[in-house]
């Protein structure tokens, strides 16, 4: 077989459809689009129209909501910490940290900060963990152990573009009261 020899399969190439050159041509006129109007026009898509039926998108119930406020946190847990420890994924030593557990790959997110959550086991290993927040529970397992837990204040929500919120509008209320 030459070069000059090699060809493709047969239809595996189509010609393309020429349409709007004529009667003669069987595509004439409309271009098998059918009769004039919005159809015709290119650019024109409507999605989601069921020809005056109730479309889709409506009959369909909706629940719930999105609250776009709420804080988003990576939550971890003491036994989970317990375990980085153990298996030398994080050390011991240093300040335990989101930026350090997102590294090793054992928390995700974690937008607006890190919450660590008790334990079913008890901790063993002396540690210092900076977060967002902590449930009593796992202040009081970390100390009992000999470490600390440092509790930083949350990021501050851009939306809310520094207004006071509903426990220092309370402080304030209770405040002017007396």
């Amino acid at each position: 077989m030459k070069l000059n020899q090699l060809r493709d399969n047969p239809g595996a190439r189509k010609r393309p459809i020429t349409v709007g050159r004529g009667i003669g041509s069987g595509k004439g006129k409309t271009s098998g689009r059918g009769v004039k109007g919005q159809k015709a026009r290119s650019g024109v898509a409507i999605k989601g129209f069921e020809g005056g039926q109730m479309p889709m998108l409506r009959r369909i119930p909706k629940r719930g909501f999105k609250n776009y406020t709420a804080k988003r946190y990576a939550e971890i847990n003491l036994d989970d910490l317990q375990e980085a420890v153990a298996s030398k994924k994080i050390s011991a030593t240093q300040p335990i940290d989101l930026a350090i557990l997102l590294d090793a790959g054992i928390v995700r997110g974690g937008k607006d900060g890190l919450r660590v959550v008790a334990g079913r086991q008890p901790v063993k290993a002396k540690l210092t963990v900076v977060v967002t927040g902590a449930t009593k529970g796992a202040v009081a397992a970390v100390e009992k152990a000999g470490g600390k837990i440092e509790v930083l204040p949350a990021k501050v929500n851009k939306l809310l573009k520094g207004k006071p919120g509903k426990k220092e509008q309370a402080k304030k209320a209770d405040g002017a009261k007396k």
